[in-house]
């Protein structure tokens, strides 16, 4: 996770909208089911899509559909109900039309909120086509 190194991310649960439009990575708030609730400005910028698009929408079904899969939505559904962690650190690989994106992902949360998360992801590099997603 050398991509995050040094971050504090328990402090990104508690970030203003001006604090998140600041974070040189993606930030996406999102609740139990998937439902956006706040989308920063650098994943506003990658994505091509205004906030207010996207806010309400589920991400893992109508803005990244290439997570809705078990490494990735069943890692967030092991996430919230989990008692053992409050940061979780992992590589995924989205599948764009214009190719696959490394990505380094981080899901955090406050230690007493199982209904609420906050998805980190910074982009670090193209995959492999070849690779699995």
């Amino acid at each position: 996770m050398s991509a995050f190194k040094g971050f504090d991310f328990e402090k990104v649960q508690r970030f203003s909208e001006a604090e998140l439009d600041a974070a040189p990575f993606g930030v996406i708030v999102v609740d139990r089911m998937g439902t956006i609730l706040e989308y920063n400005a650098y994943e506003r910028s990658l994505a091509h899509l205004g906030n207010r698009e996207v806010t309400g929408l589920n991400f893992f079904t109508d803005v990244a559909p290439c997570t809705a899969i078990l490494d990735f939505q069943g890692r967030f559904g092991e996430f919230l109900a989990s008692t053992e962690t409050n940061i979780e650190p992992f590589e995924f690989v989205f599948s764009f039309p214009h190719g696959p994106e490394r990505v380094s992902v981080v899901f955090v949360r406050l230690a007493d909120d199982r209904d609420r998360a906050t998805i980190c992801v910074i982009r670090t590099g193209v995959a492999d086509s070849s690779a699995p997603k």
